[in-house]
Order: structure tokens, then C-alpha cells, then sequence
């Protein structure tokens, strides 16, 4: 039986496929999963706009209990903060953890 070679652009039926995703090359972007009057959760925030590698990184905050796949993984950790996806510390800000996630960029 001779094998037929796919290009990397068309999948077996013949039909264009997206572009596989590059490494990781996108600004670096946070997700904080918090809960509305968490104390903890608000003085990550705070922690987290304090440091410098982390100035001028947006910061995306979500409600952990408006996602029941959120709330079901994170639910018991918060606050629990990401950086492009990647987890980098819960409960308290764990700078060598953020200096490591942004590495990378640097």
C-alpha cells in the first residue's frame, strides 16, 4: 500500500487546516480568579500591581463562581492568578513563581 503525504496545510479530506499554533510568543496577560469580598483575593491585587516586572501587564479578574468549571477546579484556592493560562500561585503571591512565569519575556 503506498502512503500518501499530507501536507501540514490540508488534513486527510483534502481541507485547508488552520496553522498550527506557534510557541507562546504572545504579552504576557494575567487571570485572576477571585470571589467578590475575598480579603485574600484583594490583597493579591494589590501585591500583584506592586511589583515591578508586572507593571503594565493587563490583569483579567474573574468571578470563580460564574464559571462552574472554575469554581469545580479553583473553587477552594483562591485567589488563584494565571499568567497566559499557565498557573503561577494561589492562595498568597508567590514572587518567584511570577519572575518565573515572566521569564520568558524577558
Amino acid at each position: 500500500m503506498r502512503r500518501r503525504r499530507i501536507c501540514p496545510a490540508v488534513d486527510a479530506r483534502g481541507a485547508k487546516r488552520a496553522p498550527p499554533i506557534a510557541p507562546m510568543t504572545a504579552e504576557p496577560r494575567f487571570l485572576l480568579y477571585s470571589r467578590p469580598g475575598c480579603g485574600l483575593c484583594e490583597e493579591m491585587m494589590i501585591e500583584l500591581q506592586a511589583q515591578p516586572a508586572a507593571r503594565n501587564i493587563p490583569i483579567d479578574i474573574v468571578d470563580v463562581d460564574q464559571d462552574r468549571a472554575a469554581r469545580a477546579r479553583f473553587g477552594h484556592k483562591i485567589p488563584v492568578l494565571l499568567c497566559n493560562g499557565e498557573l503561577v500561585c494561589h492562595g498568597r503571591l508567590d514572587v518567584e513563581e511570577l519572575h518565573k512565569a515572566l521569564a520568558p519575556r524577558r
